[in-house]
Parts: C-alpha cells; structure tokens; sequence
C-alpha cells in the first residue's frame, strides 16, 4: 500500500493478504467490498474512503454491505429501530450522491459476507474495527472462508488515533493512556478528504430493500423494549445536534455535567456515536474551533469524548472478559473476594431491579428513565450500577445484571464505553482503592445522602416521573390512533 494512499497508513490493518494467481495477473482485478458494521455513515468514515480510494487505484467499482443480524447481544426495537432508519437514509444519499450501491443481508456474517465476496468476484474486502469479541469472532472466520486471492482491511473509522498505534496493551487508567493518545492526536486529528462521485459504477443488479416492510417486522419482533421518540436517528440530525451542542452548551459542560437535574448540559449525541451515525472526530473538530472562548468546557469534553472513550476501547479489545467479574483488574478482583460474603442490606432479584421496585427512589428513578426514555444520565448510570453490587449476592452476579439490563435499555447499549463504565463502577476498572467499607471492599462508593449533597435529587425523580407519563401518554395516543384507523379501515 503507497504512503500517498487518501487514509493514513496507521489507521489500517492488513487482516490478509490477498494472492493472485499467476492465470489471473492479466485481467483486471475485482471490485471492492466495504463490509459496514460499526461505522454508519456516508461523511467522515476512514473506512468508507480507504474503499473508494483502493477502487480508484484499482479502476473497479465499490459498493458497501451490511449485514442485518437475527440476534445481537438482546438488541430490540428501540435499538434496531433506531439503527434501521439511519441505514435507510444512507442508503438513498450514498447511491443517489456518490452512485455507490448498498446491499442490504440478513442472517450471518461468516455466511452472508464471503458469499456476498465471491459473487461478485471482489479483489478486496474493507470492514471498520470493533473491539467486541464476537465481531471479531466473525472477522476471523471470514478471513479463513474467502478465496485465498481476497485481501482484506481493517480500518479504525471509529477511534480519533486507531487503537493500535495508542497501545499494544491493556492500559490501567486514564493517566496512562492520555499522553499516548496526545502523542498521537496531531498526526490523525485532522480534516477528512471529500469523497467524490463514482465514475467507474456497478453493474445492474437487484438491491432494492423494502425498508419500511423490514422496520415494520424487526420493530413489532422487539417491541418489548419500543423505540423512544426523542431521539431521530440519521447523519443530518447527528450534525444538527453537533452545531447546537457545540453553540449553546460548551461554554458550561464542564460545570453542568455531571448534574442530574441539567437535563440539556449533555451532548445528546452517544447514540448517534455508538451507531457510528456522526464521526468522534468531527465532534472533536467541532468543538476545538469553540476552545479560545470555552477553553475549560472544551478541554473537558474532549479529554471524555477522546482520552475515556478510547480507553474504553483498549479495554474490550484488550481485556478478553470485559463484561464479566473475571475481566477486574486485580485489586479490584481480590478486594470484592475478601468482602464477598459481607451481608447485604437487601437482596434484590432481577426482576425487582428491572421493574424498579427498590425501597430507594432514586435508584428507581435512574432504572425508569432508562426504560422508558433510552437513556441515562451519565452520573447517575454510576449510581445505578453500585448500588447493584450493594443489592446482589456476588460482583458476579452485580455485573450480569447490569450489563444484561444495560444492553437491553439503553438506545447505546451493547457499547464498550457501557462495558467499561460498568466495570468500572463495580470491579473498580481504571480507577484508585477507597477507603474500604462493607461489600464495596476497597470500590468507590456512591449513596443517596452524597447525591443529595450534589444536587437536586427530588428534582431528579420529578423529572423522571414526567418523563414516564409523557412516554405512557404518547404510547396511549399511538394505540387509540391505530384502533381508530382499523376501525375506519
């Protein structure tokens, strides 16, 4: 690969090496195939450029692939939903705008993928990085299931500076990894190239997705958890969303955010970031141009958005058990050992936790605004998860618990920044020993009283609540307007 390639090399791995055979040096090579999964959307994507720049040096045509999974990890409407609407955008503006095909599988990678490959006779197959053991799982089975003479790449379109080039190994905290990735960010914190419509085009082939057919379907198959309505998904709203952050919150995100009862000091934006809809880097680029009038806003956004964020990703990509008890780290591990059989207060089951019947109201205030709204506030999803470890027989079980509801919930669920805040608020994961206190061991503790302390907490729940009548009352409006056209029907 040249050095004057449009992507830097640092920021792709050659997962194989493609071998051309001596019959097949004189014709042409095959297309190429971007295997979408982390990263989706048309306008900053390393991967999506690194493809389109391999099809101009090869003088092919490129078209993107995604794969539609049956299951994965308990995703339900309000995620899949949610996932499903921005696809359906990027499909219309990728082939209308850049005349680059969108195909559309369901089923399995290791299956769908390399079939996908070898029907069109693909010379290079590009996917994004993940660190999530089971995407990796598939990436190595794909490797092994394609012809011997297809490429592939992977590109970190996700991470600022690619993981690999931050570290070769698991880091403890964030003041190991910060000047790692400072080093870095001048080298790869830069503007993105504009991707230019496609000459060289696909040939005729049937790709049309009933879109609405398909949310229909997944949607009413998952409707356990439904779809939330604050929150429209799409590159276009992810940007607009990026503006106003940029413009009216900055200049106070380092003071607000960590209050409950700020409920717009966030950015908003960490669905469209776990569903790859709007680019880290954009967001950093965005928000640097604020840094001379908010330079302590910035500075702190930033250092979350880059520094822990991508943390989180050394951590799932390092860490084999990010989302279990056996992936603490080890003084973490041994101080919930030696306090594992401390008694607990209360013991909570599952199903008490998920239908947020605790005798403590703002744990359940935190459990239903996930439910019904698809997200938590950041401070109190640290709460939440250690009062779990209070509430539970074993850390074990405290973690299995948090993530399973989690995953579940949260329209960012399923995310190494949820992982890795999880273990960290309950096996103590890129964090200091405490003083140590019953069942907590050496773990930072967090309690009502020191909520109180910190803010509005009978603000917080009030909040809560309305948000929980609204959503019932919207559900409730929905049903009578769907009877109503049946009946008319």
């Amino acid at each position: 690969m040249s050095s004057t390639m449009a992507v830097q090399l640092g920021r792709i791995r050659v997962l194989k090496e493609g071998i051309r055979q001596p019959s097949s040096l004189s014709t042409k090579a095959g297309p190429v195939v971007y295997w979408m999964f982390r990263d989706q959307r048309l306008r900053d994507n390393w991967a999506l450029i690194h493809a389109v720049d391999q099809a101009n040096r090869l003088n092919v045509p490129v078209a993107v692939a995604f794969n539609l999974f049956d299951q994965f990890l308990g995703a339900k409407a309000r995620q899949l939903g949610f996932m499903l609407r921005g696809l359906q955008q990027l499909n219309h503006e990728i082939e209308e705008t850049l005349h680059i095909p969108f195909f559309l599988f369901q089923g399995e990678a290791v299956d769908t993928i390399p079939s996908f490959v070898k029907e069109c006779g693909a010379s290079l197959l590009v996917t994004d990085f993940s660190p999530l053991k089971q995407v990796r799982g598939w990436k190595e089975e794909i490797t092994k299931r394609v012809s011997d003479s297809v490429s592939i790449h992977e590109v970190d379109a996700h991470n600022i500076v690619p993981l690999w080039m931050t570290s070769d190994k698991l880091e403890d905290y964030a003041r190991t990894i910060r000047p790692k990735i400072n080093n870095h960010l001048p080298e790869y914190l830069i503007e993105f190239p504009t991707i230019k419509p496609r000459t060289n085009i696909w040939g005729d082939s049937n790709r049309s997705i009933d879109w609405d057919k398909l949310i229909e379907h997944v949607t009413r198959e998952g409707n356990e958890v439904p779809e939330v309505e604050w929150c429209k998904p799409g590159e276009s709203v992810a940007l607009e969303k990026l503006k106003d952050f940029s413009r009216t919150k900055l200049m106070n995100y380092a003071a607000d955010r960590n209050i409950p009862t700020k409920h717009n000091a966030t950015s908003g934006l960490s669905p469209y970031l776990h569903f790859g809809q709007i680019s880290a880097q954009r967001y950093a680029l965005e928000a640097r141009k604020f840094r001379k009038d908010y330079q302590q806003g910035v500075d702190k956004f930033l250092d979350e958005l880059i520094v822990w964020r991508e943390l989180a990703d050394n951590f799932c990509y390092y860490e084999p058990h990010y989302d279990s008890f056996l992936g603490a780290c080890d003084w973490g591990r041994a101080t919930l050992m030696d306090h594992a059989f401390d008694k607990r207060e209360r013991i909570y089951t599952l199903e008490h936790l998920e239908k947020a019947q605790t005798t403590d109201p703002l744990w359940n205030a935190s459990q239903l605004e996930m439910v019904h709204h698809g997200k938590m506030h950041g401070y109190m999803r640290m709460y939440w998860a250690k009062k779990i470890l209070e509430w539970t027989n074993s850390s074990q079980e405290a973690v299995e618990i948090a993530v399973y509801l989690n995953d579940k919930y949260h329209l960012d669920g399923r995310d190494p920044n949820g992982y890795a805040g999880i273990m960290w608020s309950i096996c103590g994961v890129h964090d200091n020993g405490f003083q140590e206190r019953p069942v907590y061991g050496k773990i930072r503790s967090m309690t009502y009283a020191g909520c109180s302390r910190k803010f509005d907490v009978d603000g917080y729940i009030a909040h809560v609540k309305k948000l929980v009548r609204d959503v019932k009352k919207g559900k409730g409006e929905i049903l009578a307007n769907s009877l109503a056209r049946l009946k008319n029907s």
